[in-house]
């Protein structure tokens, strides 16, 4: 499968292939660091916007097999985050910086900028379902915001794309542009009918959890038939080891874990890294 001090991804060398995913749970500096002590192999930062939302209600709406939110971008600025970034950096900390921003220049501007921060990696969350009136994606705008990025800083980037229809387009324009790695999947549409008519939320939101797992394992598996050969970091419904297993098994680098971490957050990374690091060698089962 892999041993620990094997897995190599977006220049990062990292101790194992569980990464916690971008969210409100990476949307600070304290709770990162406790997620890397506490044995993520590397950790995503909330997604840093150089327009941070104003007075968003950001929500979450549970379901039996994983939740529905409302949330966007991270409401802290840019200059706070640059200050993280560099002490992240300068702890030597594999910490990726996930970015976006209203136009590609806007995002080649800040993505500059957290390079010269010292961030060692970057997301580009560009497709972000939870924006106004939805996102209809297409490989020219995933060309663009990726080709933007790309002229600005040589550091390895990621672009993270939502499973669903023009997936092998948009992947491809994302590769062609000059992406290092894909990261997939974002949240997929979701919806949940409220007790009293009317839908959780006040609408179409973006859903995570278990049942996207199987459609991100087709997603990979279909990609590399296709041809796609960059890495991959696997998101989608990570609760087990044998789930990390799994996405490894189509092709996926590594796996991002984020919505199970909603329960005992600390606790729920622990299990999973110990589950996959005995996976790997048995033998170190309880060490």
């Amino acid at each position: 499968m892999y041993t620990p001090d094997e897995v190599d991804v977006l220049g990062l060398r990292l101790e194992n292939p569980v990464v916690v995913g971008s969210g409100l749970l990476t949307d600070q500096a304290r709770t990162i660091r406790r997620l890397l002590e506490t044995g993520a192999g590397a950790v995503v930062t909330k997604t840093i916007h150089p327009s941070p939302p104003q007075g968003l209600d950001e929500r979450i709406f549970r379901l039996p097999t994983g939740m529905l939110n409302s949330t966007t971008y991270s409401k802290r600025p840019v200059e706070e985050w640059l200050g993280h970034l560099r002490s992240f950096a300068g702890d030597r900390l594999p910490v990726i910086a996930s970015v976006h921003a209203d136009t590609p220049a806007e995002l080649a501007e800040l993505a500059s900028a957290v390079t010269g921060a010292g961030s060692p990696a970057l997301e580009l969350g560009i497709s972000c379902l939870n924006e106004e009136d939805g996102l209809q994606d297409t490989p020219e705008r995933v060309a663009a915001y990726t080709a933007a990025v790309r002229r600005v800083t040589d550091r390895p980037l990621s672009v993270k794309l939502a499973v669903g229809e023009g997936l092998l387009s948009r992947a491809r324009a994302a590769v062609a542009a000059g992406a290092d790695a894909l990261s997939i999947s974002d949240t997929i549409p979701g919806a949940a009918v409220a007790a009293g008519g009317g839908l959780e939320l006040g609408g179409v939101f973006g859903y995570s959890g278990p049942a996207i797992k199987p459609l991100v394992l087709a997603a990979l598996w279909t990609l590399r038939r296709q041809g796609i050969t960059v890495p991959v970091l696997a998101i989608g419904g990570v609760n087990t080891a044998e789930d990390v297993r799994d996405y490894l098994a189509v092709g996926a680098c590594v796996a991002q874990v984020y919505t199970a971490l909603h329960t005992d957050m600390y606790g729920t990374l622990a299990r999973i890294v110990a589950g996959v690091r005995a996976l790997a060698d048995p033998a170190r089962v309880g060490a």
